[in-house]
């Protein structure tokens, strides 16, 4: 009897291909279109596939994603800011900001129909008559707010502070939790200064989000056991300057403070095991706290 001549192995996925190199992990023959490199050998497409979903995406040690090295979240609220900045030039057509000078593009700021539109008022009455505020139900400004700006320096003191603060925040946190932060620091300082404010009052600006981000930072860096010998100086010097200088919302960016840190220890000290529910119950908490807030004081101007 003859022995049948043994025959050569062809690649799984190219039939017609003869290849003596298998992959590492299911031994299966590939040929050199399908070879994979791997740490050991080369692997067939679909083992590196299964590898790639078997592997856990890098997080950072408070739970968030490692793509908040690159700060795409404080790059875009800059942007967001920056284009508020240009709408709101745009909308001052019958006045002065875009000259400059005391109008809105100008260093010392000035209103225009964008910033009345957007700002924390708690209610008045405008020149045409009609009444609002977010007593009358404009709660939008609490969110607004914290992307408008009254001039050129009043943006870029607040654009170079969240350049600085929110890119290493959002790499220690990652960028959803950073941008949680934000925002709900933001709505804090606007939640306090529509509190404690006149109800005619304006006020806006991204300093209420800003003074949570140095609060942040301090509460962080201490969790990570960090030298925070420079942070501390620099948010008494803010305060001081808050409340030496006329025309800031001291309570925007006391609330701001608060806020930010509250929110800073929440993300910071969630146990562990069930860190990620932890994080997302206090930030709730704190949201529904500052909407409770807001319902009372809104309360009191009406019936005022």
């Amino acid at each position: 009897m003859s022995e049948s001549p043994p025959t050569t192995p062809v690649c799984y996925r190219h039939p017609g291909r003869e290849t003596y190199v298998r992959c590492t992990r299911c031994n299966r023959p590939i040929c050199p279109d399908c070879m994979r490199e791997a740490s050991v050998g080369h692997q067939c497409p679909e083992c590196i596939s299964e590898g790639r979903r078997s592997v856990r995406p890098a997080r950072t040690a408070f739970g968030g994603g490692a793509a908040g090295r690159h700060g795409y979240v404080t790059k875009a609220l800059i942007a967001v800011n920056v284009l508020f900045m240009l709408l709101s030039i745009a909308s001052d057509r019958g006045g002065d900001a875009a000259a400059g000078g005391t109008g809105f593009a100008g260093l010392l700021g000035g209103n225009t129909p964008l910033t009345d539109w957007g700002a924390v008022l708690g209610l008045a009455i405008f020149p045409d008559g009609s009444v609002g505020g977010i007593a009358d139900g404009e709660w939008y400004r609490l969110i607004t707010a914290m992307f408008l700006h009254y001039g050129l320096l009043h943006l870029l003191l607040n654009m170079w502070a969240l350049w600085v603060l929110g890119r290493s925040l959002e790499a220690n946190l990652g960028p959803l939790r950073f941008l949680g932060l934000y925002l709900i620091a933001g709505l804090g300082g606007n939640v306090a200064a529509y509190l404690f404010s006149a109800q005619n009052s304006a006020t806006a600006g991204a300093s209420t989000a800003v003074f949570g981000l140095f609060a942040a930072i301090f509460v962080i860096m201490r969790r990570l056991g960090r030298d925070t010998s420079a942070i501390l100086p620099v948010i008494v010097v803010n305060l001081v300057f808050t409340f030496a200088v006329s025309g800031i919302s001291k309570a925007g960016h006391v609330g701001g403070l608060i806020t930010g840190a509250l929110m800073g220890l929440v993300l910071a000290y969630a146990p562990r095991g069930r860190r990620t529910l932890f994080q997302v119950a206090g930030g709730a908490i704190i949201l529904l706290a500052l909407v409770g807030l807001v319902m009372i004081r809104s309360a009191q101007l009406l019936a005022g």
